[in-house]
């Protein structure tokens, strides 16, 4: 594969949006850059201004829908907020107005909303596969089993990454770290590259751990 010159990463922040799950692959991004400074991560929300994400923390976007950034990859976090956002139009409308060539991606439950969209229809994908406390009791459901749920047509899978072409997903908080290398992956750059970042991280062993835990899939749409 050859390499994307100049590979710009933009992460989708909300409400209650989890924070590792937007976290982690920017900040791959971020340890990627040194080695190669065209890489790039960015912010997109809704709207120019300050959103509180999970357990109260504030960021600030660097990009709107209005503006619509150039990028090569959207990536859309999970957590508490994607209750809401499952349901958001202006989402559906901003994913649905990115050129084919912006791969679709997400971490954890943000699977949900490509699924709402249709977009997961004939598709394997993944979500979170361990529940909380409350996920866990009568009163919830495992995020994976919410997935299949919302998503009928889609076929689900566990594997900690799933790379269906277009559309990439990862399941659990932390496979951000993984989505975050494997975008590097998508963008061309070889094992090395990727795994210099993963030593710089000191994150060597558990990026060894899952680097093989991907299922790849001829895209059907």
């Amino acid at each position: 594969m050859n390499k994307t010159r100049g590979f710009r990463l933009g992460v989708y922040i909300f409400k209650d949006a989890e924070i590792i799950d937007y976290a982690a692959p920017y900040g791959v991004f971020s340890v990627a850059r040194r080695l190669d400074p065209e890489l790039d991560a960015f912010l997109v929300a809704d709207a120019m201004k300050p959103v509180q994400t999970q357990a109260g923390l504030i960021v600030q976007p660097n990009y709107s829908f209005q503006d619509q950034p150039d990028m090569d990859a959207f990536l859309i976090p999970g957590g508490f907020g994607t209750r809401q956002e499952t349901n958001n139009k202006r989402l559906h409308q901003f994913i649905r107005s990115l050129p084919e060539t912006t791969l679709l991606v997400s971490v954890c439950t943000g699977s949900w909303i490509f699924g709402r969209m249709g977009l997961l229809d004939g598709v394997p994908a993944t979500s979170r596969k361990e529940p909380d406390r409350l996920e866990a009791s009568e009163m919830g459901q495992v995020p994976i089993d919410r997935l299949a749920d919302i998503a009928p047509a889609c076929k689900i899978s566990r594997a900690r990454i799933v790379d269906s072409g277009r559309i990439v997903t990862a399941g659990g908080i932390a496979s951000g770290m993984e989505m975050g290398f494997h975008l590097l992956r998508r963008a061309g750059y070889d094992e090395k590259f990727i795994a210099d970042a993963a030593r710089i991280m000191e994150y060597k062993e558990g990026y060894s751990q899952y680097k093989d835990d991907i299922e790849y899939v001829q895209e059907t749409k």
